[in-house]
């Protein structure tokens, strides 16, 4: 199939921090010289952006300089106070700061809308010329003759159910670069691809997953306390799941409550989203949020695997960037820097390259000053932490892990070397037959909603009629397989109620639903499914969620 061929110095696939850093670095560095596009599948910059977010100002001073705070950023809140909690319950204790290693220290960072940071800074990349291009998914990557990325297609549309052209389709074009960054976020379609085809992860452990759930919330006045961070573990979880939970309070009287739950819980009656709305419950939540409303709600996978799963970022012709590599400090809840801090990074090594008349080669110069730069200074003293939780539980886990990051804090190195994580979330899961179903609780349309109404507040959408971006490798699986053997966990893993067994009305004749509208992108489904059955693929350009001030 003919496609028209756009060709770029480099092309960027995917406008999140890292990615629109990158940008922004390379147009400081090149000015006009350089030709940049930058490929976004939201409906608009943002709109597929979920994050906490209590966010570091290190990578904005990287990319910006010490000044950057006149720039005008949306960096409206600073942290007041921090406050860290383990809960029970109906009850809650309090872990004082002095007790905590000063790397989990909040003070001087930021609350923000990660989603509003993005379109401020693609306003500030195309100020400098960057083409920013959203609505356009970049779905497969296009190889060189020596096996080197070139490119990417984007902006496929107009194919319909059943596979074939609808009367408005568009083949979409070959977006071509010298260098291709991939920047697509946690678990991207592309990054999975690239990873298995170049190897990039024969050195590093296992990646690890959390699933993130997030409500904004407009609360009383009179409860809200601006700049306040809360951060718990326990109930609801305790032993069953590792995880735990945020609340920020940020400008307007709005609060962003969310729960994380680490993706390798064993029991498949376990539904990350039920344990969301039961949190929401306790006291120390429930007295905030009485009496406000809920305006948005969204969900969204996190690398947990730290250091030790951190793939090699560097390929022939392109690289690795930001969560597509798994940047995230686990107990910190923070990866935005770090994204921003490799899409400076990655755009030095580039434009330097680019200025020597290279293109389509590897750049290790890159990936070796990745494992020196403050990325890796940030992640290495922290990478025990999740294998801890893993192993020991909530207790456990976070008394040696505490000892590790003190010592970490003081001596520059762990007691405990590197530890590894061992099992994949998805062989984490076990079998039905050795757990209980979970009996969760009803919403009550106050603080707890069920998850279609809550996807609603999503703004999520995709056109019906086309294939589905969820694809099952083996169709019989999920009812052959995952029912007999894990109760098919997709029913409840998914925050967004796409996977359902539907059956007859005497309980025969079970049958696998994927409501694939209801998708907000999470791709919990492509790493939690236990068969690992399931793959994410980009929809068209500008499907999804549409998060506001998320």
């Amino acid at each position: 199939m003919e496609r028209e061929a756009m060709e770029y110095d480099v092309v960027i696939v995917g406008a999140g921090p890292a990615g629109l850093s990158a940008a922004i670095k390379l147009k400081q560095l090149g000015g006009d010289d350089l030709s940049v596009a930058v490929l976004e599948k939201g409906s608009e910059v943002g709109a597929h952006i979920l994050s906490g977010a209590v966010v570091d100002p290190i990578g904005m001073e990287r990319l910006f300089g010490p000044d950057w705070e006149t720039l005008g950023a949306p960096f409206n809140t600073k942290v007041t106070e921090d406050r860290f909690f383990v809960l029970g319950q109906n009850g809650q204790m309090r872990l004082r700061n002095f007790l905590m290693p000063p790397l989990m220290d909040n003070h001087g960072a930021y609350i923000v809308s990660l989603g509003n940071v993005c379109r401020w800074l693609a306003e500030k990349a195309e100020e400098m010329g960057v083409e920013v291009l959203p609505g356009i998914a970049a779905s497969k990557p296009i190889y060189g003759e020596q096996g080197e990325l070139v490119g990417v297609i984007a902006g496929e549309v107009g194919i319909l159910a059943d596979g074939s052209q609808g009367p408005d389709y568009d083949p979409g074009m070959e977006m071509r670069g010298r260098y291709v960054l991939i920047a697509e976020g946690v678990r991207g379609s592309l990054a999975k691809e690239l990873i298995a085809k170049y190897e990039l992860d024969k050195d590093s452990d296992v990646p690890k997953f959390g699933i993130g759930m997030k409500e904004l919330w407009e609360v009383d006045p009179a409860k809200h306390k601006l700049g306040q961070v809360t951060h718990s573990m326990g109930w609801p979880l305790g032993n069953a799941a590792g995880g735990g939970s945020f609340m920020y309070h940020l400008e307007n009287n709005q609060v962003y409550v969310g729960f994380v739950v680490h993706l390798n819980y064993e029991n498949p009656y376990l539904s990350p989203y039920q344990e969301f709305q039961r949190f929401k419950h306790h006291p120390l939540i429930a007295e905030v949020l009485e009496g406000g409303r809920r305006i948005s709600y969204g969900a969204r996978a996190i690398t947990e695997g730290g250091w030790q799963s951190v793939p090699k970022m560097s390929f022939p012709g392109g690289l690795l960037i930001g969560c597509s590599a798994g940047l995230v400090n686990v107990p910190r809840i923070k990866g935005s820097h770090n994204a921003m801090i490799s899409g400076v990074i990655a755009a030095e090594h580039v434009a330097q390259a680019l200025g020597a008349g290279r293109g389509g080669d590897e750049l290790p110069e890159f990936w070796d000053e990745i494992q020196t730069s403050e990325i890796a200074s940030d992640l290495k003293p922290v990478r025990n932490v999740k294998p801890l939780w893993s192993r020991l539980g909530l207790v456990g886990g976070l008394a040696v892990g505490g000892m590790d990051m003190w010592f970490a804090n003081i001596f520059g190195g762990t007691l405990l070397g590197t530890l590894s994580h061992g099992k994949t979330d998805a062989a984490a899961t076990g079998e039905a037959a050795k757990f209980k179903p979970i009996d969760y609780p009803k919403p009550d349309g106050v603080l707890s909603f069920d998850r279609l109404t809550n996807v609603s507040y999503s703004a999520t959408n995709h056109e019906e009629d086309q294939p589905s971006h969820l694809v099952l490798k083996d169709p019989s699986i999920p009812i052959a397989v995952n029912l007999p053997r894990y109760a098919e966990p997709a029913q409840r893993y998914c925050p967004a109620g796409v996977y359902e067994v539907l059956t007859d009305e005497d309980g025969s004749n079970p049958r696998f639903q994927i409501n694939a509208q209801n998708c907000v992108h999470c791709k919990t489904c492509d790493i939690k499914d236990p068969s690992q059955n399931i793959t994410w693929c980009t929809p068209q350009g500008g499907e999804g969620p549409n998060y506001p001030n998320m």
